[in-house]
This record gives structure tokens, C-alpha cells and sequence, in this order.
């Protein structure tokens, strides 16, 4: 199922249990630089770990919007997003 908000591509399997799994989409298209590629993963990652627990046995593939800029504003978007994503 996929599933868009804010700009966020979000792909999602349910499975019957286990702990959630997250992957991760990004281009150079996205962020020119490596530097700020590996940013926003880490902003993606965090913002995942910490909604987590709420998840349940989800696989969630996360494509972020072209242009996208880390920053505090990004990790109250996605952790706000991956709240919709819960049971």
C-alpha cells in the first residue's frame, strides 16, 4: 500500500508480528550533496526509532520529497507521519 503526506512517500506491508522494519529511498535527486543525503536518513531513522514501538510489525519504505532540508522541523514531520502510520 503507499500511502503520501507532506510531500512523503511512504510504501507499507503489514505483517502479523514482529518489530517494525524501515528502508529508505533517496537520490541524488534529492540532495545533490552525500553530506546532506546521509542527513536526512539519519533524521528518517530517528524519527522512526522513536515511534517505533507504536508501529507494530509494519515494513515501511520511506521516499522523501525532492528538495527535502534536515533539520528540527523535518523530525516533527516525520514523527508525526509515522504516527498515521500505527494501528
Amino acid at each position: 500500500m503507499r500511502r503520501s503526506f507532506s510531500g512523503y512517500t511512504f510504501y507499507v506491508a503489514r505483517r502479523p508480528s514482529g518489530a517494525p522494519r524501515l528502508g529508505i529511498l533517496i537520490s541524488r535527486k534529492h540532495a545533490r550533496e552525500a553530506t546532506v543525503r546521509n542527513r536526512i536518513k539519519r533524521y528518517i531513522r530517528e524519527a522512526f526509532r522513536q515511534e517505533q514501538e507504536a508501529l507494530g510489525g509494519l515494513d515501511v519504505l520511506v521516499r522523501p520529497p525532492y528538495g527535502a532540508r534536515p533539520g528540527p522541523a523535518m523530525m516533527r514531520r516525520l514523527r508525526e507521519l509515522f504516527a498515521k502510520l500505527g494501528p
